[in-house]
């Protein structure tokens, strides 16, 4: 039944839109839409393009698309109006199938497309589409407009093509804060920090200063590069210039510290923030939860759940999720699970973090399950982290046709193209079942270079079945991979032993003698508290 305030003007209209859109609210959305309908105002641009925003929002693309469909094709907006609405969404693929229709029914691009179509070849990597649509800018002088060079830059970073950027941001005939940013993004993205140091004194040499975003993501760069000293040097600029380090600073550095394992650094930072009267955002709880992801850090990761809980920040998807990952790793796989389950939503790094918790702890079919939850639902999407839990559960479960089926469906229905975690998954899921000969073969089709992890899979399954002669292969690579290593060349020698081949072992243990390669013992350790 429909309320009595649809009965309302059009400002009316687009704020409850705007409300169910913010709050996902999809059953009530419909009933505005019906609403709208029955009074012959859903054909009307204004409202179509929040009712496309609404549906976007709730992910029911095929609804939003039906509304596309009834705006007059006349109207030029309405392309816009979709495109824009999928990229600002991340269905990224989508908002390029709809610009090829866009090109199929013979209309023409223009500035306030563009920045979409550039921001969904960026996040696709999509470098040949990004370069013909800079040619489209060049040729019908868009590129004096801001938005769309902007977009031209972050095009350029995202496909690793930072002396492109440099050059459209060169060329800039008007130069603002937002292509700097973009720029400097783009150069700390790729390790390029002290580069976009000297990028933004340059600027400021022509009067053009940085904001709060220019200096975070400098101190995003120096902490993730773990240079203390220039973080505290950026955190005195901002200073100069007038601005005070917020919550985002703060967060930068808490991350960028954890990123490095120095997770004390991280606790002290925290209490620092806390000290000078900032209240921490999700972002901020989600990036210290990973510090507390062993048994023995375990203590800080109760303290920060609480937090979270008192500070409101705890029904976050990033910070639940990033709780369900602490609690599996440190072995408490009811309390995450319990967490997991009581979550309203959920995106792909919480199936991720379920799905690791359950392989990690052996409790391999139900990984499974939930991975199959995941495909099985049009509105999730598995990513390339999805597959390694799943191919590690099918490793560690002995599920070898399954795990082969999975690989097949990570690149034949998802497009992911499988990376050197893949590969070594399968390797060493072939290698264990015995199937040695696949597995070699396997990494003689690989199409990247096999590193550590590959071939000491199959140097481990070789020890396992006994087979000399792929242990012989596989562990001379990774002594080229690995010189100053004694791991393989200890587990080759310990499968000569092991076959008998006591000439073969002590020839092994002379050369490491030689190389003076040392076999450190391990040692166990224990936190009483």
């Amino acid at each position: 039944m429909v309320s009595g305030s649809f009965r309302s003007s059009s400002e009316e209209y687009t704020k409850l839109i705007g409300i169910y859109s913010r709050d996902r609210a999809l059953q009530s959305g419909r009933a505005l839409h019906a609403h709208l309908i029955i009074n012959g105002l859903v054909r009307l641009t204004h409202f179509a393009s929040k009712l496309i925003t609404f549906y976007t929002e709730c992910r029911q693309l095929s609804d939003a698309r039906k509304v596309f469909d009834i705006i007059p094709q006349t109207n030029v907006s309405r392309w816009i109006v979709l495109i824009g609405a999928y990229a600002r969404h991340g269905f990224h693929q989508e908002a390029m199938g709809v610009f090829c229709d866009m090109q199929r029914e013979g209309v023409r691009p223009n500035k306030f497309v563009l920045p979409s179509i550039l921001k969904a070849c960026a996040h696709l990597s999509d470098q040949w589409t990004g370069e013909e649509i800079h040619t489209v800018i060049l040729r019908n002088k868009f590129d004096s407009d801001v938005f769309v060079n902007s977009g031209l830059l972050d095009m350029y970073s995202k496909c690793r093509q930072i002396e492109k950027a440099r050059r459209v941001f060169d060329g800039m005939v008007e130069k603002d804060v937002v292509a700097l940013n973009a720029m400097v993004s783009g150069y700390v993205q790729h390790g390029f920090v002290k580069e976009a140091l000297c990028l933004v004194e340059e600027m400021q040499e022509i009067g053009l200063n940085p904001n709060v975003v220019t200096w975070n993501t400098l101190i995003a760069g120096f902490s993730q590069a773990g240079d203390d000293s220039m973080v505290s040097e950026m955190f005195q600029l901002m200073r100069v210039g007038g601005i005070e380090p917020d919550v985002v600073s703060w967060t930068s550095v808490i991350s960028g510290l954890v990123q490095n394992f120095r997770n004390g650094e991280a606790f002290d930072t925290f209490k620092q923030m806390l000290g000078h009267g900032l209240c921490p955002s999700s972002a901020t709880i989600s990036s210290l939860i990973p510090a507390c992801a062993t048994v023995a850090d375990f203590r800080h990761g109760k303290e920060i759940h609480g937090y979270a809980v008192v500070t409101g920040v705890e029904q976050d998807v990033f910070v639940r999720s990033a709780l369900v990952d602490m609690y599996a790793k440190c072995g408490f796989l009811y309390d995450a699970r319990t967490l997991f389950h009581s979550m309203p939503v959920k995106n792909t790094v919480t199936w991720n973090s379920m799905i690791f918790g359950y392989t990690n702890h052996g409790y391999c079919n139900e990984a499974i399950e939930h991975f199959n939850q995941i495909i099985e639902d049009d509105e999730k999407k598995p990513d390339h982290l999805t597959f390694t839990a799943s191919l590690t559960a099918c490793s560690h479960g002995g599920m070898v046709e399954l795990g082969q089926s999975l690989f097949d469906l990570m690149q034949q229905k998802f497009g992911i193209k499988p990376k050197l975690e893949h590969y070594a998954c399968m390797v060493d899921l072939l290698g264990k079942a015995g199937k040695l000969v696949e597995a070699y073969n396997l990494i003689k089709m690989m199409p990247i270079k096999p590193d550590v992890f590959v071939w000491g899979a199959l140097l481990g399954a070789c020890r396992q079945h006994r087979n000399i002669n792929f242990a012989e292969i596989a562990a001379k690579q990774l002594r080229q991979l690995e010189p100053d290593s004694p791991g393989s060349s200890l587990l080759l020698s310990n499968l000569y032993a092991d076959t008998g081949s006591w000439g073969n072992a002590a020839s092994v243990k002379k050369m490491m003698k030689k190389r003076k390669l040392k076999n450190y013992p391990g040692c166990s350790w224990i936190e009483a508290i």
